[in-house]
């Protein structure tokens, strides 16, 4: 925590009206591929009990990973109340804690000051947090994007916007994909003029899938899964066409539907990562992460808590399996963090219980997938075996030196891996050193 507090201090003080500060680049180039991390949330290690902060920082130094953070909202208040007045207190927070226990920090350029969407100056109404900017203040959001890349100049990892939020035009039923790449384009200038060597991706498109015999919006982009909602696809044409530069693609999606369901059931349904990977690598021939991804169904209050975590992670390792079968390099998990001790899905437990900080089950998966699997790696096919001859039961993801086991079952499967011979308890997901 002396460290943590130390970083937090040469960040700036508290109103953030400090100068820009210089940090110590990471040595030699930058790449655009990251690999396996996750995004910090409302709710995150920066706070809470000493004891559990200081747990948690240990932990998440243990195995550093991308950790992504927004530069307003889910943790960061609004980083520019009025124009020309900074308050970067929240977000220095989240990079010092990320430069504390050695993360390679991603910033996500969103969301927009409310004075930027219509909102008065020096007024935050949380319930428009989701608004797009006015086209007017395009240059005005890009502005101060390059401001924040210039305070933290070793962060060289930026996606531009969430979801294409605010931007779906209801009068024409679609994407305004115009007005999005404009707002791109005019941050990716500001970034690159911050530092040539900033990397900058977008356009972080949700991926929506109708099932099979939906026809709605259907597109050529389809599976077993069902197929992608062809409104996506024209946006994603549309910015890759006019986009000013991009070194990587970032989109998220489920492996459910747009109304919630599975096709054909939860486990088979991740297989459309591994579809929609493949797919938009040949489109654009760009390093492809996956900005969220989401294995269970939501309920009315956005909380995925309807399966045991041993199903909730199992269903975890088969996405990040099908991630990587379809080209991707790399991926930022949404962490649902809470401040209670029942979190579902959770990387630790929460760091406002005294005995918090912990890992939790979804941690394990991502930092050992996030050594195993880092970007570059070499797959290897090995051989599979299941009692039973259903080969579907069991997910297998190798290496020369690892492999990643997942029964998608909820019963016990013995299977032939390679040459080792495993049962696997009901959803049961092993590692294997080969």
């Amino acid at each position: 925590m002396a460290v943590l507090a130390a970083l937090l201090a040469r960040c700036g003080g508290p109103d953030g009206q400090g100068a820009d500060h210089k940090h110590p680049a990471r040595p030699g180039a930058v790449r655009p591929v990251v690999g396996w991390g996750f995004t910090h949330t409302q709710f995150s290690a920066d706070q809470g009990a000493d004891s559990a902060t200081e747990r948690a920082a240990r932990m998440l130094s243990e195995v550093p990973m991308p950790q992504n953070q927004h530069i307003m909202g889910w943790g960061a208040d609004n980083p520019e109340p009025s124009p020309g007045r900074y308050d970067f207190a929240d977000l220095d927070r989240r990079v010092a804690l990320i430069r504390a226990t050695g993360g390679t920090p991603v910033l996500t350029l969103c969301c927009a000051p409310d004075w930027m969407k219509g909102g008065a100056a020096g007024h935050t109404d949380w319930g428009k947090l989701e608004k797009a900017p006015a086209p007017s203040h395009y240059a005005d959001f890009a502005a101060l994007a390059g401001k924040i890349a210039r305070r933290y100049p070793d962060i060289r990892h930026f996606i531009v916007w969430n979801e294409f939020k605010g931007f779906f035009d209801d009068a024409k039923g679609r994407w305004n994909y115009e007005g999005y790449t404009r707002l791109y384009n005019l941050v990716h200038r500001e970034l690159k003029k911050a530092d040539q060597d900033n990397q900058v991706g977008g356009p972080y498109l949700v991926m929506d899938s109708y099932v099979p015999g939906d026809t709605t919006y259907a597109s050529a982009l389809k599976g077993p899964w069902g197929s992608v909602d062809q409104r996506t696809l024209d946006a994603l044409a549309y910015w890759n066409r006019h986009k000013s530069g991009a070194d990587f693609l970032a989109v998220d999606g489920s492996s459910y539907s747009k109304d919630d369901h599975y096709a054909p059931d939860p486990f088979a349904a991740t297989r459309k990562f591994a579809d929609v990977g493949r797919w938009v690598r040949k489109e654009t021939g760009l390093p492809l992460w996956w900005a969220e991804w989401y294995v269970e169904v939501a309920d009315e209050s956005d909380d995925r808590d309807g399966w045991s975590e041993r199903k909730r992670t199992a269903a975890q390792a088969a996405a990040l399996i099908e991630m990587v079968r379809g080209g991707a390099s790399g991926g930022l998990y949404w962490n649902p963090q809470n401040e209670g001790a029942d979190c579902p899905g959770c990387l630790w437990r929460s760091t406002e219980l005294s005995d918090g900080g912990s890992k939790l089950p979804m941690m394990d998966l991502l930092s050992r997938f996030s050594r195993g699997f880092p970007p570059g790696v070499r797959l290897q096919d090995i051989g599979v075996e299941v009692a039973g001859g259903d080969l579907t039961k069991v997910r297998v993801l190798a290496d020369a030196r690892t492999a990643l086991v997942v029964n998608t079952t909820g019963r016990r499967v013995e299977a032939t891996v390679g040459k080792e011979d495993v049962t696997l308890a009901g959803y049961e997901v092993r590692w294997l050193t080969r």
